[in-house]
């Protein structure tokens, strides 16, 4: 079996935590893992890395990568994984993405059309996760026998956010110890008294949107259902439908194939399972005080109940509040009464109609690079101030600007520079803590860690013009020149 993960989604509905540029499934909230790590985790509890294929967009890939690192960092650098990953160049829904991992899976891992893929999202909480090891399993016997198979989880209470799957007659399987349906229909998100229907009835699950099925089956249902697809891939090399991706069909692989096929069976799991698609279903899969709060950074509560609060870097202070929920972070505060997190979507709406706050549904102050990352101090009429810091062995591309100069001082580690004299020649500094160097505009540079910790410094630009795009690269071995 080869698992696939979908990791290229931007969900917006955790904000002002996620953003389109770092989204939900590359958080660490509460966590020393994001839902990408753990579900990458789970995944090789069946799988080996070799079989793991991650499928996501260009703008992530070093997310995935430095993520990856952290995970296994004898494994995997910013140049070599042993894990296969694909980046597309255009996002095009499930549909298309599914298409394209099943296309790698048989051109480039040489896998025989009866082998199963296991699809998941990177963004879902799931426990125990052995036991869902288990599931996959089961599911991987049961698409050996041309069954498209969805995981159902068994709903707990009447949930507004999911999508529903009801279950026809069950499948006559000698394969499994667990009982398995037929798909008789999936349900979009109900209202509240459909859900309660939904719940009441015993034969309707939450569609978690996994899937196990064989490549054979997947290719016959797209050829049948969805020949839009299809005919994209049919006879094509995998380089050539990547090259081409971009006149794909922009459609899920529920209204492609799963509402339509006639082999959709679903697998019903009695695990913990979220997709922790907004702040109310955040709140109900974290710990709770005795007081039924959620609490997170510097939090001072009196008399406050059932509420999710979650500081950053201030002191966050509530008194009398009842089922409210309170995020902050560097650049953004948001608050919201309990029940009305779908709603945040319209937040990031009105935000990206507004000229001067659209900024804010793309990046944190916070931005992260293949080198490390680095933080908007603030910024001024003719200046800005970031705090940059360098991952141990990595290095800024060789670069100028044209309308600033720079100024950088080291407070943690040592740099190694790289600097254009007077007379074009190239030269090599290395600055200590404590120690800064100037970087004069149109001048050729480079920042390097050589240590063995992160370099920290701190730099102030100067300049008529300091955004991002003042960069001229000559050298990067992140092949960003282009």
């Amino acid at each position: 079996m080869k698992a696939i993960i979908l990791a290229g989604g931007s969900g917006t509905r955790l904000f002002p935590m996620s953003r389109r540029k770092y989204p939900k499934q590359f958080l660490k909230i509460g966590d020393k893992k994001s839902l990408f790590q753990k579900t990458v985790e789970r995944s090789l509890l069946t799988v080996n890395p070799e079989d793991l294929i991650i499928i996501t967009n260009e703008d992530y890939q070093f997310h995935i990568k430095n993520q990856l690192s952290e995970l296994f960092p004898s494994l995997v650098t910013v140049h070599h994984s042993p894990f296969n990953l694909i980046l597309e160049p255009i996002g095009r829904n499930t549909a298309p993405a599914i298409a394209l991992a099943a296309k790698f899976a048989l051109e480039k891992l040489k896998v025989h059309e009866d082998e199963v893929l296991f699809i998941s999202p990177s963004d879902h909480l799931i426990s125990p996760k052995e036991k869902f090891a288990e599931y996959m399993k089961k599911a991987e016997k049961i698409a050996k026998e041309g069954y498209i198979v969805t995981f159902g989880v068994r709903p707990t209470k009447p949930e507004t956010g999911y999508g529903y799957i009801e279950a026809g007659t069950a499948l006559p399987l000698n394969a499994i110890d667990s009982i398995c349906y037929r798909v008789k229909q999936f349900h979009e998100k109900p209202d509240l008294e459909t859900a309660k229907e939904y719940l009441a009835k015993g034969n309707y699950y939450w569609n978690s949107g996994m899937f196990a099925f064989s490549v054979k089956t997947i290719f016959e249902e797209l050829e049948k259902h969805a020949p839009e697809i299809y005919e994209k891939i049919e006879n094509k090399a995998f380089d050539e439908i990547l090259e081409n991706f971009e006149s794909m069909p922009d459609i899920s692989i529920d209204y492609a194939v799963m509402e339509k096929t006639d082999k959709a069976a679903v697998l019903p799991l009695d695990i913990t399972w979220s997709d922790v698609g907004s702040w109310d279903a955040f709140y109900e899969v974290m710990e709770k005080d005795e007081n039924g709060n959620v609490k997170l950074g510097n939090i001072i509560d009196i008399d406050t109940r059932d509420s999710l609060v979650l500081g950053n870097k201030r002191v966050v202070s509530t008194v009398g509040i009842k089922d409210l929920m309170i995020v902050e972070t560097d650049d953004v505060l948001l608050i919201a009464k309990k029940g009305e997190g779908q709603k945040v979507r319209e937040v990031v709406k009105k935000l990206k109609e507004e000229k001067e706050f659209k900024h804010l549904t793309e990046f944190h102050t916070t931005v992260y690079r293949p080198w490390g990352s680095y933080t908007e101090l603030e910024i001024g009429n003719r200046y800005r101030i970031k705090r940059i810091t360098v991952r141990p062995g990595e290095a800024l591309s060789l670069q100028l600007h044209y309308h600033r100069s720079e100024h950088w001082i080291v407070v943690k580690g040592t740099a190694k520079v790289i600097l254009e004299d007077e007379n074009g020649e190239l030269k090599e500094f290395f600055v200590h803590e404590n120690e800064s160097i100037y970087v004069p505009k149109t001048r050729k540079h480079r920042l390097i860690n050589p240590g063995k910790i992160p370099l920290e410094i701190i730099e102030v630009q100067v300049g008529e013009y300091v955004e991002e795009d003042d960069i001229v690269r000559f050298e990067d071995r992140y092949c960003r020149e282009k």
